[in-house]
């Protein structure tokens, strides 16, 4: 029997060619009743698109580049980035499209990786993440005209929209709720300075230390990984007056500074208190289980490759509307040790 075609489709359905490629497109033109009666012929017939034909047919590569900076050890340990590809692979697969991704070894490698895939014309747009200070990178995506969506803040020298979710809220609960439990030497273990996210959760941690009228506990920069963050927490630990508690600037480095606690016998959250970023599965599955802030990775890559979709097609941008950041308290934060080893009053 052979395969049935869009000419099958639109003449079973009533309207022309045209229509069921408006359709399948999600172009405007057509009536809601339209297209779902399109759409549900296409799938009595077993029809679909050819893949090949349609990129042809629009002058498109159908396809959208996502070039991560990091080493391969490192990106493999990051819970970021599965949830974010995740939440994007489930909107571009309803449009047809694919995801190119490049792992590449540093930040300056992905000039090159952006300039080939414009000149080979292999994607129609591309993710930008993992912001640095001072990015050069949106320039250059402006530069080779390849339209870009930002994964962060708003960049206010860029072209190209942002998608993004303000991590300040989630940092500044974490201290606030170590504060209220009567810690005073909160320390950080932070993300790197260079990075907007690693400087934008530094930032908020010193804030609420400030609105509280305390001075900055201990920072130790670090990289966003276990190793960094082990060796962060050894770090603060030996220092000559150690924190009660540590606000880590993600889970990976928060559950690698609880392991450093337990190999030294200090008690969690009996002596110190812990809380980490990102809400990472895990966290609820250590011992004890992970404070931490939580935030909808998946749905954040739904909204970028929407709105990256979106610029390609030059269709008007839809409300981005990411649920805020929320803290997340489990068993490793508690009232701070001189608040819990105060004397009981003698009996009278």
């Amino acid at each position: 029997m052979p395969r049935p075609t869009i000419t099958d489709v639109a003449q079973a359905a009533g309207v022309s060619k045209g229509a069921v490629s408006l359709a399948f497109n999600e172009r405007p033109g057509l009536a809601p009743d339209t297209r779902a009666r399109i759409l549900a012929t296409a799938r009595e017939l077993g029809w679909t698109p050819n893949h090949r034909a349609r990129a042809l047919s629009v002058s498109r590569a159908l396809a959208v580049g996502l070039v991560v900076a990091r080493p391969p050890e490192t990106l493999r340990a990051d819970p970021f980035f599965p949830s974010f590809i995740a939440g994007v692979e489930s909107e571009l697969s309803r449009h047809g499209y694919a995801l190119l991704l490049q792992v590449v070894p540093e930040h300056v490698t992905e000039h090159d990786s952006y300039r080939r895939l414009s000149l080979e014309g292999r994607v129609d747009g591309v993710f930008v993440t993992d912001l640095y200070v001072d990015d050069t990178r949106p320039g250059l995506l402006d530069e080779l005209g390849l339209p870009a969506v930002i994964v962060g803040p708003d960049l206010p020298e860029s072209r190209w929209p942002s998608v993004g979710v303000d991590d300040r809220p989630g940092i500044a609960a974490a201290v606030e709720h170590l504060l209220a439990l009567g810690h005073t030497r909160i320390a950080h273990v932070a993300g790197p300075p260079e990075m907007v996210h690693g400087r934008s959760r530094r930032e908020a941690w010193a804030a609420a230390l400030a609105r509280a009228g305390l001075p900055e506990g201990p920072c130790v920069p670090s990289d966003f990984s276990a190793e960094a963050g082990a060796a962060a927490t050894r770090a603060l630990l030996d220092g000559d007056d150690p924190p009660t508690a540590i606000v880590y600037a993600n889970d990976l480095m928060a559950i690698a500074g609880l392991s450093v606690a337990a190999s030294r016998g200090i008690a969690v959250p009996g002596r110190l208190s812990i809380t980490g970023y990102e809400d990472t599965e895990l966290a609820a599955h250590v011992q004890p289980p992970l404070t931490s802030v939580c935030s909808d990775v998946i749905g954040w890559g739904r909204a970028a490759a929407r709105r990256l979709l979106e610029l390609i097609d030059e269709r008007p941008a839809t409300a981005v509307d990411l649920a805020p950041p929320a803290l997340v308290v489990r068993g490793t934060t508690g009232p701070a040790a001189t608040v819990r080893q105060k004397p009981a009053t003698p009996p009278s």
